[in-house]
């Protein structure tokens, strides 16, 4: 298998282009300072990704943005801290504020003369937006959790982009998805019967972050440390 056998990216967008563990833990940081003795970053990650994941199965049709403030309201009361309105909307609208990876644009700019991009991500429209002003790419096609109905890991993601892009002529041996959450994204995918590039971008770190533990056996058909590096693995194939 060659990076060169496909012809369309899927991409999750919030840690394999956008740095969302760094803008989720700047914009808690309000409700850190609450505390007389706050988390470390490893520790509130985890916890946010048990109480996002939480969140996402009771209310799937939510908004991203107002269900990232139900998750500011759980982490409050995890943390023994009463509801406040106004910061959890803040959280919520943090979304654009969140920095994209130093790599992002610039290998979405090479890899955009290859191949048809796409995102699939768990956020609503008006969110991603912002953030693709970051990346400096126009991408194909934009399917959102807003659009579906359902955040990853449900399989109704996949199918719906499957089906989506069928419409457009392109068969599941012509997509490789391409993010950083195993659980999120490379289980549903591969179940899916697609192929895969894990964008690792904890290689350096331990655990896995803002993300839930995938289960065991999880596969992948290409890891990479960086999409600059998904990039150049790119240039080297064609010598």
């Amino acid at each position: 298998m060659r990076l060169h056998d496909f012809r369309v990216l899927t991409f999750d967008c919030y840690g394999t282009l956008i740095d969302w563990e760094s803008g989720l833990f700047a914009a808690l940081d309000p409700l850190l300072a609450k505390l007389p003795a706050p988390p470390e970053r490893d520790s509130v990650l985890a916890l946010f990704a048990r109480h996002e994941s939480a969140q996402e199965a009771e209310t799937p049709a939510m908004r991203y943005s107002e269900l990232l403030g139900r998750v500011h309201r759980r982490l409050a009361a995890e943390w023994g801290l009463g509801p406040d309105e106004e910061a959890e909307r803040r959280f919520g609208a943090s979304v654009p504020d969140w920095p994209a990876f130093p790599d992002s644009a610039d290998a979405l700019a090479y890899l955009k003369q290859h191949y048809q991009l796409v995102i699939l991500s768990n956020v609503d429209r008006k969110s991603f937006a912002a953030s693709n002003r970051r990346l400096g790419v126009s991408f194909d096609a934009i399917f959102t959790a807003e659009d579906i109905g359902s955040y990853k890991p449900d399989p109704a993601n996949f199918r719906y982009l499957i089906a989506h892009l069928a419409e457009r002529g392109l068969e599941k041996k012509d997509i490789l998805h391409t993010a950083q959450s195993l659980y999120h994204d490379h289980v549903p995918a591969q179940r899916a019967g697609l192929a895969t590039a894990w964008i690792d971008r904890r290689h350096a770190a331990e655990g896995f972050g803002a993300t839930m533990k995938p289960p065991e056996g999880v596969r992948y058909d290409f890891r990479f440390p960086s999409l600059a590096a998904m990039a150049d693995a790119h240039r080297a194939e064609a010598g």
